[in-house]
């Protein structure tokens, strides 16, 4: 499956919010985005915290379908916000090449490279 046929399939599951909200579809859509991937991030975080507090073994099943729910959201996101998935990768691999050059070093990851000269 391609990112866009993922991107496809992924919006005949998508909410639509009844007018009168006063948000437009693609601010309720990027609110559905952002909550949604917080709260699939805190149920990744408490899979984990299970394992390194209480001892329990790595749920692998959960974490893949959380992971499969981030990307859910993901894919709403990047749809309200007009981009695809492809576009995502390529500025997020430029961006971590400027950051590290050769490879990943605590010292470039403090001096972000990528950021400098931002106020």
């Amino acid at each position: 499956m391609t990112d866009q046929e993922y991107m496809e399939l992924t919006s005949r599951t998508c909410k639509y919010f009844p007018e009168g909200m006063n948000l437009s579809s693609d601010q309720a859509d990027l609110l559905h985005a952002i909550l949604g991937i917080s709260g699939e991030a805190g149920e990744l975080v408490d899979g984990f915290k299970k394992h390194l507090i209480y001892g329990k073994p790595i749920d692998v099943d959960n974490l893949r379908e959380e992971a499969g729910d981030i990307l859910w959201y993901m894919a709403l996101l990047f749809r309200s916000i007009g981009v695809d998935f492809e576009i995502i990768m390529e500025q997020n691999i430029a961006k971590l090449q400027k950051r590290y050059p050769d490879r990943y070093t605590d010292e470039a990851a403090i001096a972000r490279a990528d950021k400098a000269g931002e106020a």
